[in-house]
């Protein structure tokens, strides 16, 4: 009887109490396919719960633009998708259309460029393009042992131009006075001693090395403070924005122990110094630098080089578990080796750091999960090694490392003030959403530009005779000319989109990134220096990448060019002496690219693309005249150069004489004369000189006799060409690398 009372109660209590409300179900746009096809509950995350669990694809990413933003990206990632795809359809209708013969279509052309594939890449096709295109094999290190440079490079471009003299001129001559003195030539290894009478393996210094050797070759904590001081305001900003700057402070905090004299070893922090240290001194006059190198070293780049050995050592040690600051040092490993002549030892730093971003897994998107801070620095990462890995593939014409237009391929970093608050570095907002990330997305979008025109222009077969390359033949050359000109467009687009708050304005009002000689730059005076570098910096490589880009049709064959190989020619003399004219007003008139290595660089690129447009075009009028201005320009501009750079100087002596020389043959050409004799040019010269002098040239003698055939370098003397060449690819001289960096403690830290 109490059972049955008790549940009575119970139940109207239940009755009485208020309905418990239902939970509302969770609803989702759309079920992924998996999920609809197995009739299982989906979510609206990529990939959905259940596809994770499983391991499999999820078709919800075409779902995952849940805000404005996120549409606006997925609408422009599915246009260039189409665009992509409508190239690719528009290159197979082209390879049986006949040839269009307008000579203004290289400028004035309104088709859209030809596709590229995906995966279409120089060097990765036929080999047989390889050959037409032609390449070069030789020493540029001590080594005897030759390496090879593909057409694009600098290396081929003098190749051709020793070619052309000696034809013109009939006889081989020495190159005494055009040798340099290179580290490239007396050392193996930036680590190496001049001593050493041959090349040898050097083991990975210990370091944990003793206290009379670190007080000996490395820094104070104050000298290091101020080295680092530099970075921020300099490579980080202009160059490649891969550090967290507040998390890099905090890390170099914590390496110092309790008594503040010595330091815990850090890879990253050894190379940044190094870095640091060979631009620092750079900066420096020449009378300075004396001051504070010692052993009678006045080479800047002897800065640095026991940090960077040291961190070398460190980084042998992470290639098994690779970290994002293992990427990071490859990185600038690679910078501070272009900043040598060590070329080929920046190519496999190059290399070493692609792999460590394959390691990493940067080639794919990162999860959601990861924190937006994070996931923008592995996109910045991953860009700048697009960066330096197309930057170093088109200079030395060697195979790209990582692919182009690839789906897998991260999309490109944010640059808006969200992105520039989360990055560790305080810098002012430029407006217009404009900040000092912005430089590193432009930069970037640039080279994907001039990559896109590489690729198409060299993977195109010319379709010439065996045994030839595309200099043989003008009219394939015409063809290639007129093949490639809507490309180039993609350059002059990417100028006309670069914010305002990043371009350099005229004089005259004269638009940004234009040919015109005669409308200087207006320098905004009170912007800040990290700003004015990077605006010239991305000025400068666009008219170097253009020149580049353009040198391929300066053609030294005794047919006239057709009118399209000649307008292509002139766009490439006209960039050229665009980077000579701004490099010379920034020297001599403000402190912006003092001791910039890579402005020096760009520069005798620069100059030796001028050497070789008045070469091939003698009568070419006010176009040649105006060329040939510019050469004596690089000169002026090589002499301020070598107030920061030992090889400055060495580069200043050889465009004076290249400068001779391009005038006697000159005179001589438009006197009719043909071509030109030793005696003639002995003449020319004066008494007390020598055809040397005047050519400083290497001897070709075993070369085609061709003045624009096929070259060939295998039986070429390396020792007498290995100076010129390294010039393409250095900044700088790694002279006496053996003396050790000064006990900088004696020295007071105004002094440097």
């Amino acid at each position: 009887m109490a059972f049955v009372v008790m549940r009575f109660r119970s139940l109207s209590r239940n009755s009485q109490a208020a309905p418990r409300p239902r939970r509302k179900r969770s609803q989702v746009v759309r079920a992924c396919d998996w999920c609809r096809k197995h009739r299982v509950k989906c979510d609206s995350h990529y990939p959905c719960s259940n596809c994770a669990n499983r391991g499999g694809e999820c078709s919800n990413e075409t779902m995952k633009a849940a805000s404005l933003p996120l549409a606006h990206r997925e609408i422009d990632r599915l246009r260039l998708k189409v665009q992509e795809l409508e190239l690719e359809l528009r290159q197979e209708r082209a390879h049986d259309a006949p040839i269009s013969s307008n000579r203004y279509l290289l400028a004035n052309s309104s088709l859209s460029p030809p596709a590229l594939s995906a995966s279409s890449e120089y060097g990765t096709g036929d080999s047989s393009r390889v050959n037409v295109w032609g390449g070069i094999r030789m020493s540029t290190a001590r080594s005897p042992h030759k390496t090879w440079y593909g057409p694009s490079s600098l290396f081929y471009f003098i190749g051709r131009i020793n070619n052309f003299l000696d034809g013109m001129l009939q006889q081989p001559h020495s190159a005494d006075h055009m040798l340099l003195d290179s580290s490239s030539r007396r050392l193996d290894e930036p680590t190496a001693t001049p001593e050493e009478p041959e090349p040898t393996h050097h083991h990975p210094v210990d370091p944990t090395e003793d206290a009379a050797t670190k007080a000996a070759y490395y820094l104070s904590p104050t000298q290091e403070e101020y080295f680092l001081d530099l970075f921020w305001q300099s490579y980080h900003t202009s160059l490649f924005p891969i550090l967290d700057e507040a998390a890099f402070k905090e890390h170099y905090r914590s390496l110092w122990t309790a008594s503040g004299n010595t330091r815990k070893p850090s890879a990253l922090v050894d190379i940044v110094v190094a870095m640091c240290m060979q631009y620092g001194m750079s900066m420096l006059p020449a009378v300075k630098q004396q001051q504070v190198l010692v052993d009678n070293n006045n080479d800047a780049a002897i800065a640095g080089r026991w940090h960077y050995r040291r961190s070398q050592a460190l980084l042998a040690r992470e290639l098994e578990s690779p970290t994002v600051p293992t990427l990071q040092c490859h990185l600038l490993c690679c910078v501070y080796l272009c900043c040598g002549s060590f070329q080929n030892m920046a190519d496999s730093a190059c290399g070493l750091a692609v792999r460590a971003a394959y390691m990493l897994g940067l080639h794919l998107d990162a999860p959601q999960t990861m924190a937006h801070r994070e996931r923008e620095m592995r996109k910045r990462l991953w860009w700048a090694l697009y960066v330096l890995d197309s930057k170093i593939g088109m200079k030395l014409g060697r195979p790209f490392l990582l692919p182009h237009l690839s789906n897998a391929t991260p999309s490109l970093p944010g640059d808006h003030l969200e992105a520039a608050l989360q990055s560790g570095s305080h810098f002012a907002p430029l407006g217009d959403n404009v900040t000092w990330l912005s430089f590193s997305l432009q930069q970037s979008k640039l080279f994907r530009a001039a990559r896109t025109v590489h690729t198409a222009f060299y993977d195109k077969n010319p379709n010439v005779d065996d045994g030839q390359t595309i200099w043989d033949d003008q009219q394939a050359l015409a063809s290639h000319a007129e093949f490639i000109g809507p490309y180039l467009k993609g350059l002059d687009e990417w100028a006309a989109g670069v914010p305002v708050a990043l371009t350099t304005k005229r004089q005259n009002n004269a638009a940004p990134f234009s040919t015109d000689g005669s409308a200087p730059l207006d320098i905004e005076q009170l912007a800040p220096l990290w700003l004015q570098r990077q605006r010239l910096l991305l000025e400068l490589m666009y008219h170097n990448l253009s020149a580049n880009l353009y040198r391929p049709f300066i053609s030294f064959g005794p047919a006239p060019p057709s009118t399209v190989v000649e307008e292509a020619a002139i766009q490439c003399a006209l960039h050229a002496m665009a980077v000579t004219k701004i490099t010379h007003q920034v020297l001599s008139t403000t402190a912006i690219l003092a001791g910039w290595h890579e402005a020096f660089q760009l520069q005798w690129n620069a100059a030796l693309t001028l050497v070789g447009f008045v070469l091939s075009h003698p009568h070419g009028g006010v176009s040649t005249a105006e060329a040939r201005k510019a050469i004596d320009l690089s000169v002026a501009v090589f002499d301020i150069f070598s107030d920061s750079f030992a090889v400055a100087t060495s580069a200043a002596k050889i465009m004076r004489d290249l400068g001779a020389k391009v005038d006697f043959l000159k005179q001589q050409q438009q006197q009719g004369q043909g071509n030109a004799s030793l005696s003639q040019a002995n003449e020319v010269v004066g008494e007390g000189q020598t055809m040397d002098n005047v050519l400083l040239m290497p001897d070709i003698s075993t070369m085609s006799k061709t003045w624009d055939g096929a070259l060939s370098f295998d039986d070429l003397n390396a020792a007498s060409m290995q100076d010129v060449f390294s010039m393409a690819f250095a900044v700088d001289e790694w002279s006496n690398l053996d003396s050790l960096w000064p006990k900088m403690d004696q020295i007071p830290l105004t002094e440097y």
